[in-house]
């Protein structure tokens, strides 16, 4: 039986690799289409990465009761994510280990980006950070599509089938 603490720290994992495999098909891409506007809310590839990896820290931030800005002057680059991201996940992961049995039940408070207070357990988080990543990785392996690559398998089956 896995526990719910393993499943996150699982999920978490699937998120790095994914991330990982994201940011290899971004290097591989012109600077021309890193920033091409697919007319989404976050525009190109590269502004649907910088998302996803804003959203992590804040998160990450959030969970370690520590303050944090959404955007942070000069975040926003594939070199910028190529050199802080990898960092960010050590955080994740660093964060996953030290995960106590009962942790995932824990109810935290932290305010939105408008303020607003909220209070869940840890658990709903975590999988709202790898349901949010999975989400907009997606948008960003049609946008690869569409510039004419062959974009990476992020798939959760596929990470499981190299775990196995």
């Amino acid at each position: 039986m896995v526990s719910i603490r393993q499943l996150l720290r699982y999920q978490l994992d699937f998120t790095t690799w994914a991330t990982e495999r994201m940011l290899t098909a971004a290097a591989g891409l012109t600077p021309e289409e890193l920033s091409q506007d697919f007319k989404t809310s976050d525009k190109s590839v590269l502004g649907t990465l910088t998302h996803i990896y804003r959203a992590e820290r804040i998160w990450l931030k959030r969970l370690r009761e520590q303050k944090a800005e959404f955007r942070v002057e000069g975040d926003d680059t594939l070199a910028a994510l190529q050199r802080d991201w990898p960092i960010l996940r050590g955080g994740w992961a660093d964060w996953g280990r030290d995960l106590g049995e009962d942790t995932p039940g824990t109810e935290i408070t932290y305010s939105d980006l408008k303020g607003n207070p909220y209070t869940q357990p840890i658990w709903t988080i975590v999988l709202q950070v790898v349901n949010h990543s999975s989400h907009h990785r997606g948008q960003a392996v049609g946008f690869i599509r569409a510039l004419g690559h062959t974009p990476p398998n992020v798939d959760l089956i596929t990470f499981s089938r190299q775990r196995i």
